[in-house]
Order: structure tokens, then C-alpha cells, then sequence
């Protein structure tokens, strides 16, 4: 962390703080109780930290995806699920202030910055899975804007945001794939009817939840950048955004499994015998891989976020490849964790279980791990995307 610019560090300190003060107490009631971490939020919003991704100019930090993965990192380790909810807010935020105009400036960005405002992505349907950028939620023009038709599903902070960074197909029939547009649905938008509560196996407080739009009028002033230009915000904000704000919190989940079994080798010891299970040259070989693997996805996100915010043309691959990357880490290690730390970790609900629980849904969330290798290996050879 010594490494990393002051204003980083500072906004380190800060999370640190509410991480301590806010989240770490109630971070097994979350799980638990499939609870949307609300305290947690509100405490990143009185430490000023909503406002990561606004620029300064609007009262925000005007931070980019270093500071994103380094944040979600810190939540990540305690409470997986805050990770998600601010990770998620974080990408929704980069997507309007993208191209946002002074009315979503004044309307959406500055609230945001004073930590007035949760915003969050909607993308997910259920009939094109992974492909997100293939939505068929539909707008029609109205007099006054638009008017929205489909069902979105796995919408983190779902019931409990301002505002949704909403996917339609492009109202053109002849539109190329990934041609589509994104609107900023508020809270209030007559015609929205949630869905089930969200009773997941992982990321429980989240509040992943469906979303029935039904004649769903939306202002015209509610339309980031033009109409099916969004294939533009794929892969130059969605994307970069949103994959490393899920690096950084699955890096946290492999962060924490190390530091859990580090604790249980240190402070067990064999009661025949007196041995401490530090001591023993296999599980010491056994830790060794699993900090040098931690440490290997660290720097592959680091390396990504740095080379994305500072817009080198060589960033895709880096940071297509940190989500799962970063998954298969944290799945590797929370396993590992479990076999180390033996029964006190296979009961139910401890802390361990719900490492992995939290870490396996790095690879059933869109875009899945297989996915994102194709894009990986793609954007390498120089072919199209998509």
C-alpha cells in the first residue's frame, strides 16, 4: 500500500475506518440473514466515498480503476458482499459520468458525490445469460422520452438504489450486435415491478433481484450518449469498470482465505505432542502456494488497473483477464483454506464456508470465466470481440 499515490492512500484510510467501525460487526449477519448491507453503504456515503468515480469537478474523487480494485479489495476482505454493493455502484456511476450530459451532471453526478445518491447496473436478462451486451428489453419513443418493455434479472442493490443503468436493444431493427442503449431508470419510474426477494448460495447481502419493466417511462434526458452507441461503452467503460470492480472484490475473498489459514497455523498446535502446525514442512509448503498465488493475482490487477487508467492500448487483455483470474483464485485458495483449517472450517456457516460460498460466484456471473477467456484470447490475436 506504501506504494500507492496519497490520494489513494488517503481514501485507503477512509475505507479502513468504515470497514472497522461499520462493517466488520454486522459483515455474519449479512450472510446470515441475506441482508442488503445498508449500514455499509450509508457509512461509505458519510466518509464521502460514493463519489469515487465522479470526477472532481462535480464534488467526486475523480478516481479510476486502481483506486476502484484497491477499494473493493479492502470490503472485499470482511464483507464480500459490500464489495459487490459498492463495486456495483462504483460502475454505475463511471457509466454516466461517461458521457453525461448537464442535466444527468447536476441530476445524477453531484447527488452521487454528497452521498445522496445509489445508482447500480442493469444489464443481466435472463434470455441471453452472459451475453449482456445482447439485450432484448425494448424502448419505444414517446412524447415526452421513452417507454421500456422486458425483464431484467441479477440486479445488485436491486430494490434499495436511486437509479438503474438500464440496457434496451436499439430501437433500429437493422442494428449491428452490441448496438444498443443505456437509461438511467429512477427508483420511482411508474411501471416497475420487482421480483422475488434474492435467497442466493453466495454474495447473499447483495440483493441480486429481477426487474419486470412494464410501460416504463423514462425521460429523454435519461439517455446516456445516443441512441445504440453503447458497443462504445462496452468495452471502454462497462466492462473495464465492472471487471475490475469484481477482481478487486475476489481478490479481497483470496486475501482473507490467507489470512485465516495463517492464523490457524500459528495459533493451533497438536496437543499429543506440542507441535505447532507452523512447524510442519508440508503445510508450510501448502502456504507458500497459496500466499504466492494471491500475490500473482494482485499484480496482474494492479498491473491491469494502471494500464487502464492511463489508457494504454494494450489494457483489454490485461483486464479481461483479471476477473478470472481473480476467481479461480479465490475459489483455489477458499478451498484450500477449508482442507487446512480442517472441521473448525467444514461446520456450518463458519467463516470459511462462506468464503468459498461468496467465491464461487465469480464464475456463474455474467460474463462467466469461459467468457471472458475468449474475449482474453481474442483481444491477443486481434480479432473482433464480439
Amino acid at each position: 500500500m506504501d506504494k500507492l499515490p496519497p490520494k489513494l492512500i488517503d481514501l485507503v484510510a477512509r475505507t479502513r475506518r468504515v470497514i472497522e467501525q461499520d462493517m466488520a460487526p454486522l459483515a455474519g449477519q449479512v450472510d446470515r440473514d441475506c441482508m442488503w448491507p445498508e449500514h455499509s453503504m450509508r457509512a461509505l456515503a458519510d466518509e464521502g466515498l460514493l463519489g469515487l468515480q465522479v470526477p472532481e469537478e462535480f464534488g467526486g474523487h475523480g478516481q479510476g480503476l486502481l483506486s476502484l480494485t484497491v477499494l473493493t479489495e479492502l470490503v472485499g476482505q470482511v464483507c464480500p458482499s459490500s464489495a459487490l454493493c459498492f463495486g456495483m455502484h462504483c460502475v454505475g456511476t463511471a457509466v454516466i459520468a461517461a458521457k453525461a450530459t448537464k442535466f444527468q451532471q447536476d441530476e445524477y453526478l453531484r447527488p452521487i458525490a454528497r452521498g445522496e445518491h445509489i445508482t447500480t447496473l442493469a444489464l443481466a436478462e435472463s434470455g441471453t445469460g452472459s451475453h449482456f451486451y445482447l439485450p432484448e428489453t425494448s424502448f419505444a419513443a414517446s412524447d415526452s422520452g421513452y417507454v421500456l418493455n422486458g425483464t431484467k434479472q441479477f440486479i445488485t442493490n436491486g430494490g434499495h438504489a436511486d437509479s438503474y443503468v438500464v440496457s434496451t436493444a436499439a430501437s433500429d431493427d437493422h442494428a449491428a450486435p452490441g448496438d444498443f442503449s443505456c437509461l438511467i431508470v429512477d427508483h420511482d419510474t411508474s411501471g416497475m415491478q420487482w421480483l422475488e426477494p434474492w435467497q442466493g448460495f453466495g454474495m447473499r447481502g447483495n440483493s441480486s433481484r429481477g426487474l419486470r419493466l412494464a410501460d416504463a417511462h423514462v425521460p429523454q434526458t435519461n439517455l446516456l450518449g445516443e441512441e445504440g452507441d453503447q458497443v462504445w461503452y462496452v468495452f471502454e467503460v462497462v466492462a473495464p469498470y465492472f471487471l475490475m470492480a469484481m477482481a478487486g472484490t475476489y481478490l479481497g475473498i483470496a486475501q482473507s482465505a490467507v489470512d485465516i489459514t495463517s492464523e490457524h497455523l500459528r495459533t493451533r498446535q497438536h496437543s499429543h505432542s506440542g507441535e505447532s502446525l507452523a512447524d510442519v514442512d508440508a503445510l508450510q509448503t501448502k502456504f507458500a502456494d497459496m500466499w504466492i498465488a494471491v500475490e500473482k493475482t494482485r499484480s496482474l490487477i494492479h498491473e491491469a488497473a494502471s494500464r487502464g487508467d492511463l489508457g494504454s492500448p494494450d489494457a483489454l487483455p490485461f483486464i479481461l483477464a483479471c476477473k478470472a483470474d481473480a476467481g479461480e483464485t479465490a475459489v483455489q485458495l477458499a478451498n484450500e483454506a477449508m482442507t487446512i483449517c480442517g472441521g473448525q472450517a467444514y461446520r456450518e456457516n463458519s467463516r470459511v464456508a462462506q468464503m468459498l460460498r461468496d467465491a464461487r460466484a465469480s464464475h456463474v456471473m455474467a460474463p462467466t470465466t469461459d467468457l471472458l477467456r475468449t474475449w482474453t484470447g481474442r483481444a491477443l490475436l486481434g480479432r473482433p470481440m464480439l
